[in-house]
């Protein structure tokens, strides 16, 4: 996964998202969080750009990758940390957790302890801002049967694609899923399988489980250019503040 992230979500979801999460980096003066910055989709952007931005992600593969993509210098602002429990001796002004991060986080304990965590380490003004997708009442029902999401080149003349299955538990709001990753390679095709499973959220649930915290709950956006949610909403994005 942590070696096909890049092309996989640079042609399905950088568009989405990106200029939401850039522009509230770069209007953030002092030090920033990614939660989950995965292979650096927004961290390498916002190096770049000047940010003081700090990323934590839980899968030693997708930081390797990501220590591979930026400077020596730049390697103290990355760790292998969870979501629910990392540290860091000093306050963050924004903390971002882009592209579904709480999905991961299949128990409320968990969720809870996320969110306080995320409360803890946020200066005085500081703000957390995540993002979760809005359920698809049929696509639960029915799931996804061998659904290709990506098919291309991985390099020039060699070709990868994702296969994608799901199946829902509607009354623990969980899908199993398992993307099926084919590319060649050597001369031949390759076949590995990753399993997971993702945890969906409905709107209320959201805000009680905020006022469950210590957060305080400003927004939820219904997508990434501010608007309100609506019945055909996509995306949930919450902004919270201290």
């Amino acid at each position: 996964m942590a070696r096909f992230y890049d092309i996989i979500y640079d042609s399905i979801r950088s568009h989405v998202d990106t200029d939401f999460y850039l522009k509230r980096i770069q209007q953030t003066k002092g030090p920033v969080l990614e939660t989950g910055c995965g292979t650096g989709r927004f961290f390498c952007q916002a190096i770049k750009q000047g940010a003081d931005i700090y990323g934590i992600d839980i899968s030693k593969s997708m930081i390797n990758v990501l220590l591979r993509k930026t400077e020596p210098e730049h390697h103290k602002r990355i760790s292998i940390q969870g979501a629910a429990d990392f540290q860091f001796p000093f306050k963050f002004d924004l903390i971002i957790a882009p592209f579904r991060v709480y999905s991961h986080l299949l128990t409320v304990e968990e969720q809870i302890s996320a969110l306080n965590n995320a409360w803890d380490h946020l200066s005085e003004n500081g703000r957390l801002i995540f993002d979760l997708y809005v359920p698809n009442p049929a696509m639960i029902a029915s799931g996804l049967s061998n659904t290709v999401d990506f098919d291309g080149e991985y390099e020039p003349g060699k070709r990868f694609s994702r296969t994608v299955d799901m199946k829902a538990d509607i009354v623990n709001q969980i899908s199993d899923i398992t993307m099926t990753f084919k590319w060649h390679q050597d001369g031949r095709e390759r076949v590995e399988k990753w399993n997971f499973k993702f945890r969906f959220y409905f709107r209320f649930e959201i805000e009680h489980l905020i006022k469950r915290t210590q957060l305080t709950l400003e927004k939820i956006y219904g997508d990434f250019a501010g608007g309100d949610l609506k019945e055909d909403s996509k995306e949930f994005v919450v902004i919270c503040t201290k």
